[in-house]
């Protein structure tokens, strides 16, 4: 996991918290809605669901509890992004990002965001969670203050990802509180998101069971590091494909498309005499020597491919090119 992270850091450069999460929010947010919702039993598939995210188009066939978990795990994302140097372990931002993915889901609406006033039981294993409120109360609160003592952002992680399951502190959606918030740490970090895209989901629950009842968290740590190292390879191979777009194309992107359909409809040859003179004309006394050297390239990679860029017809191409 450290050669993946000194990779991912190299490639993504020391920029403020959350720019990663933010310039590919859409593609994380369909992956990370897709990967928890489906942790919890979610039947969506990952088309599905960037079709709900993308279009609100509602897979049909699919339960309204689904299609309300998917959405609420969106608004968390969002959340956390949005607000990503000001989100924290703090109370108020743990509660509130319960209030997001339990919205519409539980019975009492009243218990969204509201730490646990009764007695819970979890299905499948005997462990018994803490009970009395102010017991529980106490115990979130500091949960959360260790949590923000641990300097190391992947033990943060993970941290939260264990110790949240276990106290238990809503009335139910805790797994998925403890999935979104253990990637605050990374968000902050300005770290490869933790999508948990292709954990298995009895991998993940013979983890946390493991926790549950034998208060081991080796099968759970096996499953984060998995999952990370899954992450940061799907995400380190987008952004290695991608570059910083080149302000002066940005800046002369009308001009560059007029300059070459000028010669190409007009059947001029790629000269340097026409290049030049195109140049001093659409770009500014200090840009021209760029913007030729732009115009240059485009023409010389300019193919049946790429026309359309250029806004040409493949009948003008051919035409010039002939």
């Amino acid at each position: 996991m450290s050669r993946l992270t000194a990779e991912w850091q190299s490639a993504v450069g020391g920029r403020p918290a959350g720019t990663y999460a933010r310039e590919n929010l859409n593609r994380l947010l369909v992956d990370l809605s897709w990967a928890s919702s489906r942790l919890e039993g979610n039947s969506y598939t990952r088309l599905d669901t960037q079709n709900l995210i993308e279009f609100g188009q509602v897979a049909q066939g699919k339960d309204a509890q689904e299609t309300q978990m998917i959405l609420n795990h969106k608004a968390a994302i969002e959340m956390l992004i949005e607000d990503a140097e000001q989100v924290g372990f703090d109370a108020f931002t743990f509660q509130n990002l319960h209030a997001v993915l339990s919205q519409n889901l539980l019975r009492d609406e009243a218990a969204c965001g509201r730490l646990r006033r009764r007695p819970v039981e979890i299905s499948g294993t005997v462990f018994q969670p803490l009970a009395m409120p102010q017991v529980l109360e106490d115990c979130f609160r500091l949960l959360l203050q260790k949590a923000d003592a641990i300097s190391d952002p992947f033990k943060q992680a993970f941290f939260l990802m264990v110790q949240l399951p276990y106290l238990q502190p809503f009335d139910d959606v805790n797994k998925r509180v403890s999935r979104i918030g253990a990637n605050i740490p990374l968000i902050k970090h300005n770290l490869c998101p933790l999508s948990f895209i292709d954990v298995p989901q009895r991998a993940y629950l013979e983890g946390t069971l493991g926790v549950y009842e034998l208060n081991q968290v080796e099968l759970l740590w096996e499953v984060f590091v998995w999952a990370y190292e899954r992450s940061c390879q799907r995400y380190l191979a987008i952004t290695q494909t991608m570059i910083e777009p080149d302000p002066l194309r940005i800046r002369y992107r009308e001009a560059l498309i007029e300059a070459v359909q000028f010669v190409v409809k007009g059947l001029h040859a790629p000269t340097q005499e026409t290049i030049v003179r195109l140049a001093t004309e659409l770009a500014s006394a200090g840009d021209w020597r760029a913007f030729a050297q732009l115009l240059t390239d485009a023409l010389k990679d300019l193919h049946e491919g790429s026309v359309a860029r250029y806004r040409l017809k493949r009948s003008e191409f051919v035409a010039w090119q002939a």
